[in-house]
C-alpha cells in the first residue's frame, strides 16, 4: 500500500512536472513571435513595403505585451525569458522601426540621416540594459525613460498615420521626422517618468466611469485606427515630459507661496 502511494506521488510530481514547462513554453513561444514580427518588418523595409513592416512592429508590440502578463499570470518569469525578450525587443523595436525610419524619410539627409539612425538604435539598447539592470530596484509603477516598445510604435503609427492622412512633402518631411527621431532617442535614455500602468488601480464607486471610457477610447481606436493609434502612443511619449513640467512647476510655486516675509522687530 505505501509503495502504491509512493509510485502515484512520483507519477503526479513527473506530471506536474511536465505542465509547468508546458506553461513555461508559452511567454517564449509569444517571444519568438515578437521576434518573427521584427524580422518580418526588416525585410518589409527591404522591399519598401513601409505599411507592412509598421504594422509588424505593432504587432510584435501585441506581443511583447502578452509574452510579460503570460509570464506574471502563470508566475513563469525566469531570467533566460527576461534576456531572451530583450534581445527580441531590440530586433523588433530598435533595429526594425531604425530600418523604416531610415528607409522611409531620414535617407534624404544622406550621412546626418545615417548617424540619427543609429543614435535611435543605440538608445534603444542602451534603454534595454539600463532597464534590465535597474529591474529589481526601480519602483513598479513607473519606468525611468520611455520604454523602447512605445518609441518603435510612435515611428510604426507615424508612418500609417502620413500614409492615410497626412501625406508630407518630400521638402516636410524629412527635417521632421529628422526632429521626432532624435527626441524618441533623448527621452529613451532620459530619467523623465513614464506611468507602468501596472499597478493601476481605480478609485472605489467610479469602476462604471472608467468602463465608459475605455469603451469610448476602444470605440474610436476601432473607427479610426489610423489617427487614433498615432495619438495614444505619441500622447504616451509626450505624457512624462508633461507630468515632469507640471510637478517642476508645481514645486517652484509651492516654495513661493510657503515663503515667509521676514518679521521685523520694532525699536519702540
Amino acid at each position: 500500500m505505501r509503495g502504491t502511494i509512493m509510485k502515484r506521488t512520483k507519477a503526479f510530481m513527473k506530471n506536474d512536472g511536465k505542465r509547468t514547462r508546458g506553461v513555461y513554453l508559452i511567454p517564449n513561444l509569444l517571444t519568438t513571435g515578437n521576434l518573427f514580427s521584427g524580422l518580418f518588418s526588416i525585410l518589409a523595409v527591404f522591399n519598401a513595403n513601409y505599411m507592412a513592416a509598421a504594422i509588424a512592429i505593432l504587432v510584435a508590440v501585441v506581443f511583447d505585451m502578452l509574452d510579460g502578463k503570460s509570464a506574471r499570470w502563470t508566475n513563469t518569469t525566469s531570467q533566460f525569458g527576461v534576456e531572451y525578450d530583450s534581445l527580441a525587443d531590440m530586433v523588433s523595436f530598435g533595429v526594425a522601426p531604425g530600418l523604416l525610419i531610415y528607409s522611409w524619410a531620414l535617407s534624404a539627409h544622406g550621412m546626418m540621416g545615417s548617424a540619427v539612425m543609429f543614435a535611435f538604435v543605440a538608445c534603444g539598447a542602451l534603454r534595454l540594459a539600463r532597464y534590465n539592470v535597474m529591474s529589481g530596484i526601480s519602483e513598479s509603477k513607473y519606468f525611468t525613460g520611455l520604454p523602447i516598445p512605445a518609441a518603435a510604435s510612435v515611428i510604426a503609427t507615424v508612418v500609417v498615420f502620413d500614409h492615410y492622412i497626412v501625406r508630407m512633402g518630400a521638402e516636410v518631411k524629412p527635417m521632421l521626422i529628422l526632429i521626432m527621431t532624435l527626441t524618441l532617442a533623448f527621452l529613451m535614455v532620459s530619467t523623465v517618468k513614464y506611468r507602468s500602468f501596472k499597478d493601476l488601480k481605480f478609485s472605489d464607486g467610479h469602476h462604471f466611469n472608467y468602463l465608459v471610457w475605455a469603451i469610448l477610447v476602444l470605440m474610436l481606436v476601432i473607427a479610426w485606427p489610423q489617427v487614433m493609434l498615432f495619438v495614444v502612443f505619441a500622447g504616451y511619449a509626450v505624457s512624462g515630459m508633461i507630468e515632469k513640467g507640471v510637478m517642476l512647476l508645481t514645486k517652484a510655486f509651492g516654495r513661493r507661496g510657503s515663503g515667509e516675509q521676514p518679521v521685523v522687530q520694532s525699536k519702540d
